[in-house]
């Protein structure tokens, strides 16, 4: 099975990347709050007197990309940078942030796993632990807040969603969201059950921010377009059904193996298959841990 997971991930995790073709694109959700699209992660961007306030700091080579395109937005210093997780893609520009005197914050699983080597199994990569200088200072268990540029950033901890150390920030007096890995709009999203993920915890953080929102609520994906209600609420019913097909072939015992070949979701290829995870990588993925 595990021979099968790598076979299936590892072409499209190797290839590489030039970063000096990418360009950074900046979104304008409100006055004060705004989106970068280029590689990796989207990053928010919380901008005022207090000074900038982003999240997730995709890869190093991008470090002054992204600084460009945040001085068009606000010409005061990077004063935070929050880790939704760990993941290299929203980590990467960790380092060069944090030499440069930005305050890295993170959930305490996320500095605890920076902080040492690691493998991810699931694509045959090694990951060398970073430096000092790139870890989180700052690190919570539950719940922390800030309040900067007139507004109240309320961020929390969704246990066992992406990965162990997810934490969604909710920009409460702008009713926006960013949900980092936990939700990849109209894509299968990427689950480090390695570390911590599970299907079952991404559609409870999932639910939990729909609970918390409005049909005017906004949402800043991990990965994907900038989202709105109905397009959480698409993702979430999405997850449940998937869920539910494939728990059905788990309760007969069927083998990965012959529930790839039945194709159970080929209906979702097209769109929910069409990203970064394939549909039948996906599968490989979230089926042995149902």
């Amino acid at each position: 099975m595990k021979l099968l997971i790598l076979s299936l991930l590892l072409p499209s995790l190797l290839m590489g990347q030039d970063f000096s073709k990418v360009q950074i694109k900046t979104i304008k959700i409100s006055k004060n709050i705004h989106m970068l699209q280029g590689a990796g992660g989207n990053i928010g961007v919380l901008s005022g007197n207090d000074g900038v306030f982003i999240i997730d700091d995709q890869f190093a080579p991008l470090t002054k990309k992204i600084k460009a395109a945040i001085s068009k937005i606000s010409r005061k210093p990077i004063k935070y940078v929050f880790n939704t997780h760990w993941h290299f893609d929203h980590t990467g520009g960790n380092e060069n942030l944090g030499k440069s005197g930005t305050v890295i914050v993170a959930h305490e699983n996320v500095r605890k796993l920076l902080s040492k080597d690691q493998m991810l199994k699931v694509f045959g990569k090694e990951l060398k632990a970073s430096p000092k200088v790139a870890l989180p200072v700052i690190t919570f268990n539950s719940r922390i807040n800030f309040h900067l540029n007139n507004e109240h950033l309320s961020i929390f901890h969704v246990q066992n969603a992406h990965t162990n150390g997810d934490g969604i920030i909710h920009f409460k007096e702008s009713n926006v969201f960013h949900m980092g890995d936990t939700f990849f709009k109209d894509k299968f999203p990427f689950i480090d059950v390695q570390h911590g993920g599970s299907l079952k915890g991404i559609i409870l953080a999932a639910e939990k921010v729909l609970a918390m929102s409005n049909s005017k609520t906004q949402y800043i994906p991990g990965h994907g377009d900038l989202a709105d209600y109905q397009d959480l609420k698409n993702y979430v019913k999405t997850l449940k059904d998937v869920q539910l097909r494939l728990s059905k072939f788990k309760r007969n015992n069927t083998s990965l193996k012959r529930v790839l070949k039945k194709k159970p979701l080929e209906d979702l290829d097209k769109t929910y298959g069409s990203g970064f995870m394939k549909t039948d990588k996906w599968i490989s993925i979230v089926y042995p841990t149902l």
